[in-house]
């Protein structure tokens, strides 16, 4: 069982109130562990990836009555000190409850990252551990420079790593078991 870490004496933890009182300076913030993070803008070429891929399971969950894809940037409050913003979040029809007119309320059934140099670290351990922690159930990995795709699937509070799909290949998520992901539209 991982456990949380405690911040270094005489810091101050900062919640989802302080997060929305920053301003709107156009930056990314997010609050992970109660600690303020900022990355830069994404790259063209990872909003070219957001984009397509948005739209593939935007299209899919619409067609299949499933529930929602929202995108960045989306407040996705998964506890009072962690605040964060995945690239792309689904909600299950089950689960939409979770959805406010502010912000996703509590753990969504899939996250998508898209790995940038600046975010790559932070996506890949922090922010995975925070999502299994807190019961989002698929996490997907996307890597634009080596063109692949990672899937976990939570078991417990951890990620269980299914399989890295790279290139032109076609996938078929454990999420959703009807759509064939034809790769090669979203590296374009």
């Amino acid at each position: 069982m991982m456990t949380q870490p405690m911040p270094p004496a005489g810091r101050i933890l900062l919640t989802y109130e302080d997060y929305c009182a920053l301003p709107n300076d156009g930056r990314r913030y997010e609050v992970l562990e109660g600690v303020l993070c900022v990355t830069p803008s994404p790259s063209t070429r990872h909003q070219r990836i957001s984009r397509r891929l948005e739209l593939i399971l935007a299209l899919h969950v619409e067609e299949n009555h499933l529930g929602e894809v929202f995108y960045a940037p989306m407040d996705v409050v998964l506890s009072p000190h962690n605040v964060v913003q995945p690239d792309l979040i689904f909600i299950g029809r089950e689960r939409n409850h979770l959805i406010t007119d502010k912000n996703i309320a509590g753990p969504p059934d899939l996250v998508v990252e898209i790995l940038s140099p600046a975010s790559a670290e932070t996506d890949r351990r922090l922010k995975a551990q925070l999502y299994a922690r807190y019961g989002v159930d698929h996490y997907w990995l996307v890597d634009p420079d080596a063109e692949t795709l990672e899937e976990y699937c939570r078991e417990g509070d951890v990620f269980v790593h299914i399989g890295t799909y790279q290139g032109l290949v076609t996938f078929v998520p454990r999420c959703f078991s009807a759509l064939s992901l034809d790769l090669a539209r979203v590296w374009g």
